[in-house]
C-alpha cells in the first residue's frame, strides 16, 4: 500500500496512498452509526479508487479491504511478525527452496464457496500472469501448486527470507475465489473470506455488514460504514458531536490537545511510514543530478515535518523509522541554501526553474509541506507551482508520468524490501519517477535473497545511500499513527503498520 504498499502507499508490503473524491468536506450525516445502533461509523479522509486488492495501490482502498479480505499469513499487531491466517502454519525445506503452507479447512468465502488450495494459485498466478500491481513481490518464486486441497507449495528459485512478508505483509496479496475476475468486476466488488462482506460503495460512503459465518468468528458489530471527510477539523468535529466512532484524520496541531480531552480517546504510536517528494527523471531539469541535489540541500525538513505534522513525526533523510534493525543513519544533505545556490550554478541549467509539484487535498498534509517547501526553493531561483488534485486525478497523472514532482507516502512498510524494492529499482512497479542505477539493482536483489540479516542489513545500507545521494526520492519525514474514537469503544487496537480492523470492536 503506497501508501505498500505510495501511500503508497501506501503504498502498502508498503501501501500507497491514494483515493478519488477531493477538496470538499461531505456531510457526516446524523447519529453515530448511520446504518443501524451497532454499526461502527469510522470518518476516513477519502474513498477508494477502486476494490481490485491485486491492482489498487491506495491506502483509502485499503482501509476497506483489511476488513474483507484475508491473506495466507499476516503480521501481528504488536511487532509486525508474520502468523497464521488462512495458513494454519508452514515449513521451508532445508535447502530454502520450498515452502509448504499448511491451510485453514473451516473458511467459506462472501459468496458461500469453500476456500481450498485453487483459490491460493489463482490468486497468486493472477498476480504474476497478469503482472499486476504486486507481481515484484513474486521475483523469486518459481512456481505455486496445490499439493492437495488443504496444502500449498511455492518453489522459488533463490532463497527467500522474507516470503511470509511478501504474501502476508498487506492485503495486495489477498486470497480471491478461483476464477473471481472473470464472475464479477473485482474493481466495484468483493468477494473475500474477512469479517466484514461489502454491501455498497459510493462517493457517499462505504458500507460493510458483518459475515455471520467468518471463520475467526463473528464480528461483534453489525456493520462498518467509512464516510469520507476530506478535513480534518470536519472529521474531529463529527467526532467530537457522536456523529462518528472512529476517524484517523485528525488535525495534527490538536494531538497533544486531544491527549487530555475526556470527550475523545485517541492514541499515538511510531509507525513504519514515510513520506517524501521524488522529480521526474524524464522531465529535463528534473533528470539532471546537481538540480534534484539542489533541491535537497535547499529543503529544511525539520520545518518541512513541523508545519505537516506539527510534533507527531521524526525528520529522516531515508525511509526506515530510527528505531528498526534495519535503519540507516546516512544523513548527507545539511539545509544551506548557499550550497544549493552552487549546485544549480554547477548543473548549469538557466534559472529560474519551474516545478509543478503535484500534491492532493485528501492527504492535507501533502498540500502544508508542498507550501514549506515552495518557500524554501524560491530564494534558490526553483518556482514552485503547488497543484493541488483530487486523488483520482493525482493517481492518473503519477501513472501516465505526467508531472515535475509530487509528494506522498508509503505505509505499512514491513520488510526492507517494502521500503526500497519497486521503489528504486530499475523499471520497478512503483519507480514512477524513472530511476535507473545498476548498482543499487545490484545491491536491491542481493538484499532480496540474502539470508544474514546483518548482511542484508549491510546491503540495504549500501543501496539507500546511492538512493539518496541520486535523489531518487526526497525522504521528510517518519509520521506518527494517530488515530481517535468514542469514549467507551472497545476492542481495537492501534498498530504500527496503520492497518485497520474492525471485526473485535465493540461500541459503547
Amino acid at each position: 500500500m503506497r501508501a505498500p504498499r505510495t501511500l503508497s502507499s501506501v503504498a502498502a508490503g508498503a501501501l500507497l496512498l491514494t483515493a478519488c473524491s477531493g477538496g470538499e468536506s461531505v456531510d457526516t450525516g446524523g447519529g453515530g452509526g448511520g446504518g443501524g445502533e451497532n454499526v461502527l461509523v469510522a470518518a476516513v479522509s477519502a474513498q477508494p479508487d477502486q476494490l481490485d486488492p491485486h491492482v489498487t495501490s491506495a491506502y483509502p482502498s485499503f482501509q476497506v479491504l483489511e476488513n474483507v479480505y484475508d491473506t495466507l499469513v499476516v503480521p501481528n499487531a504488536e511487532d509486525l511478525t508474520m502468523e497464521p491466517s488462512l495458513a494454519t502454519g508452514w515449513e521451508t525445506s532445508e535447502d530454502g527452496l520450498t515452502w509448504t503452507f499448511t491451510l485453514r479447512d473451516d473458511v467459506t468465502f462472501h459468496d458461500g464457496s469453500e476456500f481450498d488450495a485453487a483459490d491460493v494459485v489463482y490468486s497468486y498466478n493472477r498476480i504474476i500472469d497478469e503482472q499486476l500491481n504486486n507481481a515484484y513481490r513474486f521475483a523469486t518464486v518459481e512456481s505455486v501448486e496445490a499439493v492437495d486441497p488443504q496444502t500449498v507449495e511455492i518453489r522459488v528459485t533463490q532463497p527467500t527470507p522474507n516470503l511470509p512478508a511478501l504474501i502476508g505483509g498487506f492485503k495486495g496479496m489477498a486470497i480471491l475465489p478461483e476464477g473471481a475476475a472473470d464472475q464479477v468486476d473485482l474493481t466495484t466488488e468483493a468477494i473475500g473470506t474477512g469479517p466484514f462482506q461489502l454491501e455498497s460503495s459510493d462517493a457517499g460512503s462505504t458500507v460493510l455488514t458483518a459475515y455471520e459465518d467468518y471463520w475467526g468468528g463473528a464480528p461483534t458489530v453489525d456493520g462498518v460504514e467509512f464516510r469520507y471527510i476530506t478535513e480534518p477539523a470536519a472529521a474531529l468535529t463529527a467526532l467530537q458531536n457522536g456523529e462518528v466512532d472512529w476517524t484517523d484524520n485528525i488535525p495534527p496541531q490538536q494531538v497533544s490537545a486531544l491527549e487530555s480531552e475526556e470527550g475523545v480517546e485517541l492514541q499515538s504510536i511510531p509507525s513504519v511510514d514515510y513520506w517524501y517528494m521524488t522529480m521526474n527523471y524524464d522531465r529535463p531539469p528534473f533528470d539532471n543530478r546537481d538540480v534534484r541535489r539542489a533541491v535537497a540541500t535547499a529543503v529544511d525538513r525539520a520545518a518541512v515535518t513541523e508545519a505537516a505534522r506539527f510534533e507527531a513525526a521524526q525528520p529522516n533523510q531515508t525511509a526506515i523509522p530510527e528505531d528498526n534493525f534495519y535503519a540507516s543513519d546516512y544523513a548527507p544533505f545539511d539545509t544551506n541554501q548557499d550550497a544549493a545556490r552552487q549546485l544549480l550554478e554547477q548543473s548549469g541549467v538557466p534559472l529560474p526553474i519551474e516545478m509543478g509539484l503535484m500534491v492532493t487535498d485528501e492527504f492535507p498534509e501533502t498540500v502544508t509541506a508542498a507550501q514549506v517547501i515552495a518557500s524554501q526553493l524560491e530564494p534558490i531561483g526553483i518556482n514552485v507551482n503547488v497543484e493541488t488534485l483530487d486523488f483520482a486525478t493525482w493517481l492518473d497523472r503519477e501513472a501516465q508520468g505526467d508531472f515535475d514532482a509530487f509528494m506522498l507516502g508509503w505505509l505499512g512498510n514491513i520488510d526492507p524490501f517494502d521500503y526500497y524494492h519497486a521503489q528504486h529499482i530499475t523499471d520497478g512497479s512503483s519507480n514512477y519517477q524513472g530511476y535507473s542505477n545498476p548498482e543499487v539493482d545490484r545491491l536491491l536483489n542481493e538484499a532480496a535473497t540474502e539470508t544474514d540479516e546483518d548482511a542484508r542489513r549491510d546491503l540495504y545500507n549500501q543501496a539507500v545511500q546511492l538512493i539518496v545521494d541520486d535523489v531518487s526520492y526526497l525522504y521528510l519525514y517518519n509520521p506518527n499513527v494517530v488515530q481517535a474514537w468514542t469514549p467507551g469503544l472497545t476492542g481495537y487496537q492501534i498498530r504500527p503498520d496503520k492497518a485497520i480492523n474492525f471485526e473485535t470492536v465493540e461500541l459503547p
